[in-house]
């Protein structure tokens, strides 16, 4: 998976999207319900540099793969929607892995 710019892609969209999940789902009632804004500090630390990678891998695989401008646009707004990753990764970037591995895919 790491051998290619939209391997590596792919799998910093799956580990971005965990992240972001757990900074939803686990670590924001624990804040707001728990009183406890630990778990928010560290898995949003996490989340926050998992993105960065997430926006350079992303930019990476557009200029190797030579992705159109609304296709960046679609994998941002696919960053910032809970699952979205994961549904981007289905929809988009699991068939640009495929065809990226085939010689003379351009």
């Amino acid at each position: 998976m790491f051998a290619t710019p939209v391997g590596r892609f792919r799998v910093i969209a799956f580990v971005e999207g965990l992240s972001y999940l757990a900074l939803l789902l686990i670590a924001m009632p624990i804040k707001y319900l728990g009183d406890n804004p630990a778990p928010v500090r560290y898995t949003g630390m996490a989340h926050g540099v998992l993105y960065i990678l997430y926006a350079i891998a992303g930019f990476q695989a557009m200029l190797s793969r030579k992705w159109p401008a609304k296709e960046a646009l679609r994998g941002f707004l696919a960053s910032i929607i809970p699952f979205g990753t994961f549904w981007y990764d289905s929809a988009f970037l699991k068939a640009e892995h495929a065809a990226e591995r085939t010689p003379h895919s351009g």
